[in-house]
């Protein structure tokens, strides 16, 4: 029952923090394209969360986390206002590469797939 709490705190904070997100005026957040919260991680007695941030843009990555560790203070006096929890989680940013990794993935199984095509569908069912 506890997991199921803290799943629906992450969603929240998740929520909360991409509406965040849109209102910083931090130009290192702001003016770099799309932001994207991946996932939320906190921990049982709500005292840190752990907050996966990608950004469209991977070479201003390091800057967008630079940008939302310096808003962190302001960020977690807007969630505990909105949210009302008994504790503000401490927000720690960490980027998150999912998204890369998976397309990597796709690419490779697409390249295994050309292969098995140009050796004759080797691969593929025979008639018999």
């Amino acid at each position: 029952m506890a997991s199921n709490r803290i799943s629906r705190i992450n969603e929240e904070i998740q929520r909360e923090l991409s509406d965040q997100f849109r209102r910083l005026k931090d130009p290192r957040v702001s003016q770099t394209g799309m932001v994207s919260i991946t996932r939320v991680d906190t921990t049982g007695d709500l005292r840190y969360a752990r907050i996966y941030v990608s950004a469209l843009d991977k070479s201003q990555e390091k800057e967008v986390l630079k940008g939302l560790k310096s808003a962190a203070g302001f960020l977690r006096r807007e969630l505990g206002r909105s949210l009302q929890l008994r504790y503000t989680p401490e927000l720690q940013f960490v980027a998150d590469d999912s998204i890369q990794h998976g397309a990597h993935i796709l690419e490779v199984l697409r390249q295994v797939e050309q292969q098995d095509e140009a050796r004759g569908g080797a691969g593929t069912e025979t008639e018999e």
